[in-house]
């Protein structure tokens, strides 16, 4: 990598010594004009209220934060779509900062990392990346010490179960304390914009792992093609309502098998992430009553130590985010889509 662009950052002050990307001055893209995606940029109602920069309460870097024009509906912004690419010829040789020595890797060797993860905004954005390319605080991408660029990432929030897929395409952090640094982006749809930082775990997706994604993409665009309309019928039996005189959880070990079975490819529902067994199964009994008709399966899956509810799945994002809204207009809390 260059290693100006990353010493000109390391130079702009102390606090930008905690800063996790290592992104370098050209000209900035001025707060509220378009992206260098070509966004236009419009406030957004639901970007989180954050508390001043350097309060020690919100985690993101002196004169750094989310701009004053937010695009609206980041939230339902995709993610980044794997493919396999080559690897620049800037940004992967070793390099050293704050005298300890960093080796990105080179091959194709698997890589799951958990830790603090944190974000970066308005003040690298238009900026040049490890990469060359500018931060684009729109899109889904990270920075990592170590993973290849580019290269593609799965991130999940260890506290509230929400995951995302970001293109790794920057270095950083570089502090002790820190993993990874996200897009502004990317940290809203994980839920943790306004806490700063949260317990994360990356995990690198691997050719395989993006053929697979890929394939299973296909699959599901090939279904939504040749049949639009899904018919309910199938799915309406496995959803009927739980008798109304049980309210003791349904038995562990058919929702361990059904995990455990291939998961089907498509866009889920994710409507939480819980901590025990037995209140997953509580809302998944309530859903099923009150929406179950109108969603496809409604499952529990155990992970990384947390039940994950969810429902599909859906040929398209766009099926799911619409069953979303009618969930929402049910009076129950909005859930998030997440593609598997």
């Amino acid at each position: 990598m260059q290693f100006r662009s990353v010493l000109q950052v390391l130079a702009i002050s102390s606090i930008v010594a905690l800063a996790g990307c290592s992104t370098t001055p050209l000209t900035t893209t001025p707060t509220g004009s378009k992206s260098p995606s070509g966004s236009s940029a419009t406030r957004s109602s639901t970007t989180p209220v954050l508390p001043p920069a350097g309060s020690g309460r919100g985690g993101y870097y002196k004169d750094d934060g989310p701009g004053d024009d937010i695009p609206d509906g980041l939230e339902n912004l995709p993610d980044a779509e794997p493919r396999v690419e080559p690897y620049a010829n800037r940004g992967n040789k070793p390099y050293v900062v704050f005298g300890k020595q960093y080796v990105p890797i080179s091959d194709e060797r698997p890589f799951k990392q958990r830790g603090r993860g944190s974000w970066y905004g308005k003040k690298f954005h238009g900026q040049k990346t490890s990469s060359g390319e500018p931060y684009d605080m729109y899109q889904m991408t990270a920075a990592h010490p170590t993973l290849p660029i580019p290269s593609y990432a799965r991130v999940t929030n260890l506290s509230n179960g929400r995951q995302v897929i970001v293109r790794v395409n920057d270095r950083g952090p570089f502090h002790s304390s820190r993993v990874i640094d996200l897009s502004y982006t990317a940290a809203l749809k994980l839920g943790y914009i306004g806490h700063g930082s949260a317990e994360l775990e990356v995990e690198r997706l691997l050719p395989a792992d993006i053929e697979r994604i890929n394939a299973n993409k296909g699959a599901a665009t090939m279904v939504s093609d040749a049949s639009p309309v899904q018919p309910p019928t199938v799915e309406a039996v496995a959803l009927a309502p739980p008798p109304q005189n049980s309210t003791a959880p349904a038995p562990q070990n058919p929702v361990t098998q059904q995990a455990e079975a291939a998961v089907p490819a498509g866009f889920y529902l994710q409507f939480g992430a819980f901590s025990q067994m037995a209140n997953a199964e509580a809302v998944r009994a309530r859903l099923a009553q009150d929406v179950g008709q109108s969603l496809p399966q409604l499952k529990v899956e155990p992970s990384n130590n947390l039940y994950r509810l969810y429902s599909g799945p859906f040929a398209s994002r766009g099926e799911a985010a619409a069953a979303a809204l009618q969930v929402q207009q049910s009076g129950i809390n909005k859930p998030f889509i997440v593609q598997r």
